[in-house]
């Protein structure tokens, strides 16, 4: 295996984001880093959760992330076992990653964080 493991959700907020952000953080206490007016994040511990406010890049249900060590080998492996490919490798502020429909029809990512510098 290549190191996979689930450690990221990545929530909906089409018409509330600043008010979801406010909801987690009062009552968890979690703290958001913004990555932009539309998307944030909050490392919960053992697992971190996105809020995804962008109207045309939000999925309609909650996005599991899992999080990979070799990109390419994870983007092979899922297509090989009959994945769809919903959205092939790409960029984005922090790594890269992709994003895949299952036997059953849930959409799944995989990503790869960006070295640190």
């Amino acid at each position: 295996m290549t190191g996979e493991r689930l450690d990221y959700v990545e929530l909906p907020t089409l018409a509330a984001h600043e008010l979801t952000r406010a909801f987690y953080g009062k009552a968890f206490g979690w703290t958001f880093t913004s990555y932009g007016p539309d998307y944030a994040a909050a490392d919960t511990g053992s697992a971190e959760l996105g809020l995804n406010g962008t109207p045309d890049d939000a999925l309609a249900a909650p996005l599991p992330v899992i999080r990979s060590d070799n990109l390419e080998a994870s983007f092979q492996a899922v297509t090989a076992a009959g994945a769809t490919i919903a959205k092939p490798i790409f960029a984005y502020p922090g790594g890269r990653r992709f994003h895949f429909i299952d036997p059953s029809g849930s959409e799944l990512a995989v990503y790869q964080p960006d070295e640190p510098s």
